[in-house]
């Protein structure tokens, strides 16, 4: 590995004046976080043509901050196929049919040409995969959606040019990637997978191993060289030119290496990702970062920086397994006394709020919170489900629950339970999702009511396939039609519950997050701000909750009257208190009709 070694760069000149510009020193102080002063000082007139070009395809662009009409899909490109049309065109068209106004946002997992991971390990970062469609059909969807493009920056596939580059001994791709000596000790490095770190390659120059975090097909970047940087920044921009919104940096934790670590959220990393906060700040306001980094709340939340020169969301990785923790044993007050510590650090950052997604339900986020053995029983019931459970690889040469690969309305049901019930369960386990400060994802199979999959899990035979069906248009809309089938009955729910919130400034990523303590199986929160009120309470267990609360509890006064905007229920308050009783697994959002 090379670290902050000196590179030549044949960057635009730049003004010279410019490059000492007081707005300028930011990025150089980043910069020198992971690089030398001669490298500094070469980069930063490169840089800065980047950007300069940039702000010239953008000068007109304003997008605002995020508000509670802002939900997010979770698709892949191809999860909604029909003969003759390219998939990206059918999402398109199915979001503006049947949900826009209902979703504002969509996260298009990895659309560019892959080898493995299903689109993981990309190929070329500028071009779509052919089969999906083009960049226009990106622009189109664009136009009516915010777009959330992926950049998988921390490695490439194998197969690409840059890797090949590499291994044909091109002078242009030498140090592109980590050269590693195998008899050092890597034993303290964090490894995701229980597979090895370093992959040997054959090259021009013979067999050299090479860091690969994630497996033999995906190879780790080196942003030790500032080409590698340059590189990667004129992607970033260029997904922004092409109707990016958002972009979500993927796996960006594991980004710098430096053994005798644990190559994980060091100094360097937050350096670089504070560059492309930066650079993306000055060339294209408007344009958010999200980053990806499935690891104990901790250091998940460090991604905002100090709330204004990091990333502007960041994934809520604790909440699915402790979501899932709550409804399968009943009990809220784990997922609760979490919920309680969560604020954001500033109005430009929130939480990305999510609990399924194309991956597994991670449970590293869930350390500190969940004991071993409290995982080990969600692990057992997913099982019992019919999931499956992916291991991570520790120092010790041991392996542990890494991810919980299910559909997660299957993780939240029984066997044997009917679809009204499973829609039930998983509907008030979505209000959960919907209630919390931050802005909520949906993956498009939750939306749709979708279970396991396993015949895509028995034709790849990856863990993960269990979650990202391939749904046939005509087959879903005639699902869809059927009102008793699960999917009709889930994706109704959803469009109510989508429906109502989006009409709740309360709900606004800004707005305050009060959690009450009220019964173990309940969650239970108040969301106050933007001149508005609402209480969510959900019951997360099989039993009828009879709640009474005082209304001080609420911070109302004793006359109160509430009426749930879900079902349309009213309770008024009785000598201070209010009471009424709470489903199984029901969900109200009370707001409040008058006070005297």
């Amino acid at each position: 590995m090379i670290i902050g070694a000196n590179y030549e760069g044949a960057g635009t000149e730049m003004n010279a004046g410019l490059a000492k510009d007081e707005a300028v020193s930011p990025l150089r102080r980043l910069l020198r976080e992971a690089y030398d002063d001669e490298t500094v000082e070469a980069l930063v007139p490169r840089i800065l043509a980047l950007v300069e070009s940039a702000r010239s395809d953008f000068s007109d662009r304003e997008d605002g901050w995020i508000d509670e009409t802002d939900v997010f899909l979770i698709t892949y490109g191809d999860s909604i196929t029909d003969e003759m049309r390219p998939p990206l065109g059918v999402l398109n068209d199915f979001l503006s049919q049947h949900l826009l106004g209902l979703i504002r946002n969509v996260h298009v997992l990895p659309c560019f040409p892959w080898t493995s991971d299903d689109g993981f390990s990309v190929l070329d970062y500028r071009e779509i995969k052919p089969g999906l469609g083009d960049w226009s059909h990106i622009q189109t969807l664009s136009r009516s959606f915010g777009v959330m493009l992926d950049a998988v920056i921390n490695h490439i596939s194998s197969e690409s040019v840059w890797f090949k580059g590499f291994r044909n001994g091109d002078p242009k791709f030498r140090e592109y990637f980590h050269i590693c000596d195998p008899m050092l000790d890597y034993s303290g490095v964090t490894r995701p997978r229980a597979l090895p770190l370093l992959t040997r390659f054959a090259t021009e120059s013979g067999p050299q191993y090479v860091w690969t975090t994630f497996s033999e097909d995906q190879v780790d970047l080196n942003y030790a060289n500032p080409d590698v940087l340059v590189e990667i920044l004129d992607v970033l921009l260029f997904y922004a030119r092409r109707g990016a919104r958002f972009i979500r940096l993927d796996a960006v934790g594991f980004l710098w290496k430096k053994l005798g670590t644990t190559c994980m959220h060091l100094p360097e990393t937050h350096a670089i990702i504070q560059v492309m906060r930066w650079v993306l700040d000055a060339a294209v306001p408007g344009v958010l970062l999200i980053t990806e980094t499935n690891v104990p709340h901790a250091d998940n939340i460090s991604y905002f920086g100090d709330g204004d020169n990091e990333s502007h969301m960041v994934y809520q990785f604790p909440l699915p397994p402790l979501t899932l923790q709550a409804f399968q044993t009943g009990d809220a007050r784990l997922l609760s006394q979490w919920a309680a510590t969560l604020a954001p650090p500033s109005p430009q950052t929130t939480y990305f709020n999510f609990l399924a997604s194309h991956d597994g339900i991670g449970v590293r986020p869930a350390e500190g919170i969940l004991t071993r053995d409290q995982v080990e029983e969600m692990a057992t019931r997913v099982e019992t489900n019919g999931g499956r459970v992916s291991m991570r690889g520790l120092p010790d040469g041991s392996t542990a629950p890494y991810e919980l690969n299910i559909s997660f309305l299957d993780a939240i049901s029984l066997p044997d339970d009917d679809d009204e019930l499973r829609a039930k369960k998983f509907l008030a386990a979505q209000a959960v999702l919907l209630s919390l400060v931050g802005v909520p994802a949906i993956y498009i199979h939750s939306l749709l009511g979708i279970r396991n999959d396993y015949q895509g899990l028995a034709e790849t035979g990856r863990n993960r396939s269990i979650n990202r069906k391939k749904l046939k248009l005509n087959d879903l809309l005639a699902e869809l039609r059927r009102d008793e089938s699960l999917s009709a009955l889930v994706f109704a729910g959803h469009c109510q519950l989508l429906s109502v919130r989006r009409t709740r400034p309360a709900f606004h990523p800004d707005s305050a997050q009060r959690v009450l303590f009220l019964d173990d199986r309940v969650f239970s929160l108040v969301r106050d701000g933007k001149d508005d009120w609402i209480w969510a309470t959900i019951n997360v267990s099989e039993k009828p909750v009879s709640m009474r609360v005082l209304c001080a509890e609420l911070g109302r006064t004793d006359t109160v009257l509430l009426r749930d905007i879900i079902s349309g229920q009213e309770v008024r308050s009785t000598r201070g208190v209010i009471e009424f009783e709470l489903k199984p697994y029901s969900a109200v959002w009370f707001a409040e009709l008058e006070a005297n």
